[in-house]
């Protein structure tokens, strides 16, 4: 049975009930560790460790302004640190002086959990009055990224992010190509995308692959572009066509689904011609942004945080991710926030991480075009009116969100143990998008040497 996507005026009801709730020290629900009674010694400082460029920083700053003006139990100090910046918090951990709260990336939340680095939050949550609907979160998207083998709450997620097209509109309407759209039947398949990509990559002679006389070495407009290189973009290779990543505890990008949307990439390079390698941006020294606006791309697959910079382009448009198989999907993910272990502040700590959870924080981010909603209450007609920016978001944006997302986005599943995992798999893949050797036969022998580690150090240990 269908489930009702909570409305955004219950959705607004509830959240005040809460708030003034907390704000008055009353329990909401008997018990609820989450509305404890209010500090009369004074607030309570806790430290927020994240990362972030000036917009960012800024948006965090905002947070806690409003934060702290709506109750006058806790102050939030925030660690804002860009640079290095797991390398810093495992630092601050090793020295046992972690922060009470912080951004951890999805690749290594479940390395984290594994450790015993995170605090459990699943009584918090359960017994919010809020958070604790059916309906709240798009789910299940929601519990599988935040949950352990068990089941058991790390973390909220900040928002979603996913892959999709950024496509130069012009060069579609020029080649006479439809771009696709998000409804279910104008996502591209895998042989309508490679037509298109075909028709949009042309040399200085306006040849296209695959016509007599074709130069790639002297090719003047690519029809598409993925940068390979990092950890999202490895289960997005794989979900295309049905695959994935990992299941949650092994890595999984030796399977025959798998295995078939890397080589199909690989392909996009090597046989098809309609992809370049790296290096020819290293060589140019243009962004994938620059070269969608010059006209010398008209493709490129991205995660929706891009269209916080890529918007200057005069004919950007959007599209799905297209698919190699009908099982194919977009990769999303995002930063999760979490309580740490070391934190003696937990109650205060969670009243922070609350409010991160309700829409004044996500809203501020979305309207700059570098986050999308993981609140089905900003996904309704009327929440998307919130946030959805003219001049910033394309005209289908709001179908992306509400109804593309929900169905046709899966969550990039990290196992605890990926960066050392990663170090090993990775050189394997990097040589099959070089065209030294077809997927079949060098992914596997590397996911397995990786899954042994993984056995031996996390599931086995």
């Amino acid at each position: 049975m269908a489930r009702t996507r909570l409305s955004r005026r219950d959705f607004i009801k509830l959240m005040g009930i809460s708030a003034a709730s907390a704000a008055a020290g009353t329990q909401f629900f008997r018990g609820s560790p989450a509305f404890a009674a209010p500090n009369r010694q004074g607030p309570t400082t806790i430290t927020f460790m994240g990362w972030g460029d000036v917009a960012e920083d800024e948006g965090v700053r905002a947070a806690i302004a409003v934060f702290e003006a709506e109750q006058d139990e806790v102050r939030v100090t925030w660690m804002h640190t860009p640079d290095n910046y797991n390398e810093k918090l495992l630092a601050n951990v090793a020295a046992g002086t972690p922060p009470d709260t912080a951004f951890i990336s999805q690749s290594q939340f479940r390395t984290l959990v594994h450790d015993g680095l995170t605090t459990d939050i699943t009584d918090y949550v359960m017994s919010d009055p809020l958070l604790s609907q059916e309906d709240y979160f798009v789910q299940p998207q929601e519990t599988q990224r935040c949950t352990d083998e068990n089941g058991r709450w790390h973390g909220i997620g900040s928002t979603w992010t996913a892959n999709h097209l950024f496509i130069n509109k012009d060069l579609f309407e020029e080649a006479g190509i439809e771009p696709p759209d998000f409804d279910d039947d104008k996502i591209w398949d895998w042989d309508t995308f490679l037509e298109a990509a075909r028709l949009l990559t042309k040399d200085a002679n306006g040849r296209h692959p695959g016509d007599a006389g074709f130069d790639v070495d002297n090719v003047v407009q690519w029809g598409f572009y993925y940068d390979t290189s990092w950890w999202m973009t490895f289960d997005q290779l794989a979900k295309v066509n049905g695959g994935a990543l990992s299941d949650g505890q092994l890595l999984t990008l030796d399977t025959p689904e798998a295995l078939a949307g890397i080589q199909a990439f690989a392909d996009l390079i090597h046989v098809h011609h309609v992809m370049p390698q790296a290096v020819f941006f290293n060589e140019l020294g243009m962004s994938a942004t620059q070269m969608l606006d010059t006209r010398r791309l008209a493709m490129v697959l991205d995660g929706s945080w891009a269209l916080s910079y890529m918007y200057v382009v005069p004919s950007l448009g959007v599209g799905p991710v297209p698919v190699l198989s009908p099982n194919g999907q977009a990769s999303g993910q995002g930063h999760l926030h979490c309580i740490l272990k070391g934190s003696q502040k937990v109650e205060a700590a969670w009243k922070w991480l609350r409010f991160l959870a309700t829409p004044f924080y996500q809203t501020h981010f979305c309207k700059l075009g570098l986050w999308i909603p993981n609140q089905t209450a900003m996904l309704t007609e009327e929440g998307m009116d919130e946030w959805i920016t003219e001049g910033m978001h394309p005209a289908n944006y709001r179908k992306f969100v509400s109804e593309y997302i929900p169905k046709h986005m899966s969550p990039t599943l990290v196992p605890a143990g990926f960066p050392r995992a990663q170090s090993i798999f990775y050189p394997a893949l990097e040589r099959v998008m070089n065209g030294e050797g077809p997927a079949a036969e060098l992914i596997p022998p590397a996911v397995a040497e990786a899954n042994a580690v993984l056995t031996a150090e996390y599931i086995n240990a």
